[in-house]
């Protein structure tokens, strides 16, 4: 089926809109377990970075299973199919000029790897939202490391699903000793100068 499609060429292209917007299109991927901060990060970040006036759409993971994979179990398969749709949707936002940050568990570093050679290695900026299984346990947020925990949940990840941990992120932040403010300020420091 895939040699009856042909995709179209359009006249305004991704470097029309980002001279447009005045920026460089990222995609800022925040990985780490659930509870390590990856959300509250990501959404002070979108905050401090719409004060500067850069133009950014934030995608997470919750929101997203609500709606565009609202289809997908947590299966390992699943999980990578999950992936792959929001590196998609990504791509045509940072098509459009945004610059996109993205909060998902994504514990494979196999699917991270697919999402920096589909947007491109030199757009994807990895944060590793570095907190320990402890702390995210004591947080628990959400209640679904005790339902983990009680077997109330299967491939929850951290429990009975591993997680790999960047091996060179952009950036890390951890989240157990860093205040929120703090890990903002640093890595809006290191984002500036990618994103102009």
């Amino acid at each position: 089926m895939q040699e009856n499609i042909h995709p179209s060429e359009f006249k305004i292209t991704r470097q029309v809109r980002q001279a447009a917007l005045g920026q460089n299109p990222r995609l800022i991927w925040f990985t780490g377990l659930s509870g390590s901060g990856k959300s509250t990060l990501a959404n002070a970040t979108e905050q401090a970075l719409h004060k500067r006036g850069y133009h950014t759409y934030l995608l997470d993971g919750d929101n997203i299973r609500t709606g565009l994979c609202s289809d997908l179990s947590f299966s390992k398969e699943d999980r990578v199919e999950n992936i792959r749709r929001i590196a998609e949707v990504a791509l045509l936002m940072m098509d459009a000029g945004l610059i996109v940050l993205s909060a998902f568990i994504s514990p494979f570093r196999s699917d991270r790897e697919m999402i920096r050679e589909r947007v491109g290695p030199d757009r994807f900026l990895e944060v590793f939202v570095d907190c320990p299984l402890k702390v995210c346990e004591q947080r628990d947020v959400k209640g679904l490391y005790q339902k983990a925990r009680q077997g109330l949940i299967k491939d929850f990840t951290g429990i009975d699903s591993p997680y790999e941990a960047p091996e060179s992120p952009f950036q890390v932040i951890k989240t157990a000793e860093v205040p929120l403010e703090e890990g903002v300020t640093q890595l809006v420091k290191a984002l500036d100068k990618k994103l102009k």
